[in-house]
């Protein structure tokens, strides 16, 4: 096999190899040997069928297998002469005409992973914020079980619904005096004051007894997300079948028998270890984003265009499917398309991230064991109830897949092993401030951000129902998780394993000058480390701010 580099500029390399015309024609010889002991063919003995003949039939496939053979050792030759690490899959292009007798050639390009020289990480210095499950945050936590639990009964004929209460009614919705798609429902319970429906729709409920019959005039707003309804004037025919008042829970042993637990206390003890886990929660994420962003403050490397391309691609497809849904689509996509660049650049400090701690991992022999690995694989079989050991074969048979299902534990593993090196301080402070700091690590310059309304189908006044449209509220635009600048790729490999063991067949096309299907399928499953971005700050639901990315 002969071996010339052709580009070396930046992290892209490119080599053209020759497959000398006699290498190809021994694995011809060799594979027509093998397939001539079982071939069957009328008129012969299995076994006896003549080797010209053979060829003469088969030859051309033959000399296909033997030629992708040969690609993929080529590939493989490469990567081990030259001690490259891929980024990304190797491409492979046929050069030439592909005639029997004659030398091939072709060529392979690819991007290598850079060479981090220079890790900084022996004098990381953190503040960590905590927060105690005190007894007002135990009281909240048992007024909100109370709340998603609270009863109601049906009050008297007689009685006016007041705020809070429930009410039960049929409505037919009618703009321009037209009934409209989805204006229509029956048993639809509404409690009043909640904000679950449009302005002004409620507030006209109060006061209502059983049996009423109302008529509510509102307009739907100018975001609406049914683009036919927005700004429209409405009339809703409204009857009342029920009111409903809600029923106070005594927080007593028999409360929490409500929810299978013997006693109150018993219950507190199970919110307390929920609390503790919640808040820990807390912590770790803003813990884990001031590690990130000093570990980016302090290392600046080039890094893989195609891995950057992936990423952007991944953040870039999902923020457009939310701009898609925005209440004003065309200008989401609008500033989307203005703050593309700032989302490239996201895109490029996840992947230098991703690079960063899988190299931090590897030098230090954080490894993710086999049992965990098992670990992994049982859970996300036991999501398919039936297809258990299915699953297992795939993620047996796909390094990739395997590596990807790897990658979060594997990064936890290695910002454990950062924070244990760090001198963290602590300092208490209240939930309220804790959230509140986290949200200001969002607003930071360090991210970029972009709101996008949860729009799609807003069925029935409370949009919690399938059959019918409407005088639902607008959902505003939510405040979605950051796509943190400082967040690494999600990507698959987590540790350095041969290259070798990513070596996938793939076909090779016969047409002259036809491009060869990569010889390696994602060399970088095992080779290229990276992790996935933490859960604190993976992505992608920014916030909307115009030209709001780091610098």
């Amino acid at each position: 096999m002969q071996i010339a580099e052709t580009l070396n500029q930046g992290l892209r390399r490119e080599y053209s190899l020759v497959i000398p015309a006699a290498a190809l024609a021994a694995r011809v010889d060799a594979r027509l040997a093998e397939v001539s002991k079982t071939i069957r063919m009328p008129g012969f003995r299995p076994g006896k069928v003549p080797p010209n003949l053979v060829r003469k039939m088969h030859g051309e496939a033959l000399r296909g297998e033997a030629l992708q053979a040969a690609v993929n050792d080529g590939v493989q030759q490469l990567l081990s002469e030259k001690q490259l690490r891929p980024a990304n899959q190797p491409q492979v292009d046929l050069q030439g005409e592909l005639t029997d007798g004659s030398d091939v050639g072709f060529k392979v390009a690819l991007e290598v992973l850079p060479t981090v020289d220079d890790i900084r990480i022996d004098d990381l210095a953190l503040e960590k914020l905590v927060v105690a499950a005190d007894d007002s945050a135990m009281d909240e936590a048992l007024k909100r079980l109370a709340g998603q639990s609270q009863r109601s009964e049906p009050a008297a004929l007689t009685y006016e619904a007041k705020t809070g209460d429930t009410v039960v009614i049929d409505f037919e919705g009618r703009v321009d005096g037209e009934l409209f798609d989805g204006g229509k429902g029956e048993g639809m319970r509404v409690t009043l004051g909640s904000g679950q429906l449009i302005p002004g729709f409620e507030d006209q409920l109060v006061g209502a007894k059983a049996n009423d019959e109302r008529t509510v005039k509102v307009t739907f707003p100018e975001d609406y997300n049914v683009a036919y309804l927005k700004g429209k004037p409405a009339e809703f025919a409204i009857v009342v079948q029920a009111v409903e008042t809600p029923v106070e829970s005594a927080m007593d042993d028999e409360f929490a028998k409500n929810f299978g637990i013997e006693s109150l206390d018993a219950l507190k003890e199970i919110l307390k270890d929920q609390l503790d886990a919640e808040l820990g929660g807390l912590t770790r994420t803003y813990l884990k984003r001031k590690l990130l962003d000093t570990l980016a403050a302090r290392h600046d490397f080039d890094v893989p265009e195609s891995m950057v391309d992936g990423e952007f691609e991944q953040i870039w497809n999902q923020l457009q499917q939310e701009a898609a849904q925005d209440a004003d689509p065309v200008a989401a996509q609008a500033q989307l398309e203005a703050e593309r660049e700032d989302y490239r650049r996201i895109a490029v400090r996840r992947v230098r991230l991703g690079l960063l701690l899988s190299e931090i991992g590897q030098r230090n022999n954080i490894t993710v064991t086999q049992p965990e690995m098992n670990r992994l694989i049982g859970q996300e079989a036991a999501r398919y109830p039936g297809e258990q050991q299915k699953v297992v074969k795939f993620f047996q048979e796909n390094p990739m897949a395997a590596a990807q299902l790897r990658a979060p534990l594997y990064e936890d593993k290695v910002v454990d092993f950062l924070l244990s090196k760090a001198e963290i301080t602590e300092r208490s402070v209240g939930r309220a401030e804790l959230e509140a700091a986290i949200e200001d690590e969002d607003e930071t310059p360090g991210s970029a951000h972009i709101g996008h309304g949860h729009a799609g189908h807003v069925h029935g006044p409370d949009c919690d129902h399938d059959h019918d449209h409407a005088p639902a509220k607008p959902k505003k635009a939510a405040k979605a998780k950051a796509v943190k600048e400082a967040a690494p790729v999600e990507a698959a490999p987590v540790e350095a394993a041969p290259a070798e063991a990513a070596a996938v067949e793939a076909p090779v096309k016969k047409a002259a000058k036809a491009k060869a299907a990569p010889a390696v399928e994602a060399a970088a499953a095992e080779a290229a480390p990276a992790v996935a971005a933490p859960a604190a700050e993976a992505p992608a639901k920014p916030k909307r701010a115009a030209k709001k990315a780091a610098e």
